[in-house]
């Protein structure tokens, strides 16, 4: 199978490094990471600035016979903000996974349209979401994978979004999601007769503000302070504090540095919310 997803730009230059902390020889390390290529457990795409390291979104490191390679797909998994699937069968981890769609799919049926913003922020924390203080997600908003949501303190995510968490999702701080907006952990390899999935994690550093019907693509990373105009769709890096918008996600300005606001998206209304 080759489903994937996004691991790094530097996987080869970083080799050394794990060498040490995996306590192994650098050679008996590469051997290891060609192998993985080989057998569909890592995947590299891309040259020069548009290089790109996958690993198998699928956890295969029970099922791996190469141990230098078990080893450093363990240790790679521990890179992403996210739990890979697991392999499915008559075990432990299917049934785990079972459940966790079937808490996904009570939220988005029914939990995400209670008129309280105390019921829904528990339910999101029971499925294992980690929601800081003051932060809230509007009433209407779709979440998958709550497992793998990460939302920092005081950001708002507004009525009528679909936030995609699969390949896991990190909020920042003082964030603020305008309603409508998108967020999509993955797609499909166009190039594969199979379809296998392809997806990435989804960074939004402190600070940010994404404007309605703005569409966030997997991989993608928003600098602190930046923001996305309405209509954008976003799937690259953003640098901190740029302004994005328009055809092509082009840079349309810079915001003033010394950021120190306050969103407040939990108040005395937050029951309507």
């Amino acid at each position: 199978m080759k489903h994937r997803i996004i691991h790094s730009t530097d996987l080869r230059d970083r080799l050394p490094m794990l060498a040490g902390e995996l306590g192994v020889s650098l050679p008996d390390l590469e051997e290891a990471l060609d192998w993985c290529l080989a057998n569909d457990v890592v995947f590299e795409d891309g040259e020069g600035e548009n290089k790109r390291f996958w690993i198998s979104s699928i956890d295969l490191e029970p099922a791996l016979e190469h141990p230098v390679a078990r080893r450093l797909f363990h240790r790679l998994k521990q890179d992403l903000p996210c739990q890979l699937l697991p392999r499915y069968g008559k075990n432990w981890a299917t049934i785990k996974d079972r459940w966790r769609n079937a808490w996904d799919m009570a939220y988005n049926i029914l939990i995400n349209k209670i008129p309280s913003h105390h019921v829904r922020i528990a339910w999101l924390r029971l499925g294992g979401a980690k929601i800081g203080k003051g932060s809230s997600l509007w009433r209407n908003t779709e979440v998958l994978g709550i497992h793998n949501l990460v939302v920092g303190d005081d950001s708002v995510i507004g009525w009528h979004c679909q936030v995609d968490a699969r390949a896991g999702l990190v909020i920042g701080n003082h964030v603020a999601i305008a309603s409508h907006v998108l967020i999509i952990a993955g797609s499909h390899d166009l190039q594969a007769p199979e379809f296998w999935s392809i997806s990435g994690p989804i960074y939004i550093d402190d600070y940010v503000w994404i404007g309605s019907r703005a569409l966030i693509g997997f991989g993608t990373h928003l600098g602190h302070g930046s923001v996305i105009s309405a209509n954008t769709v976003v799937a690259k890096a953003v640098a901190p504090y740029k302004i994005i918008g328009g055809t092509g996600a082009k840079i349309m300005g810079e915001r003033c540095h010394d950021l120190n606001y306050k969103v407040g998206g939990k108040g005395l209304f937050t029951l309507f919310h």
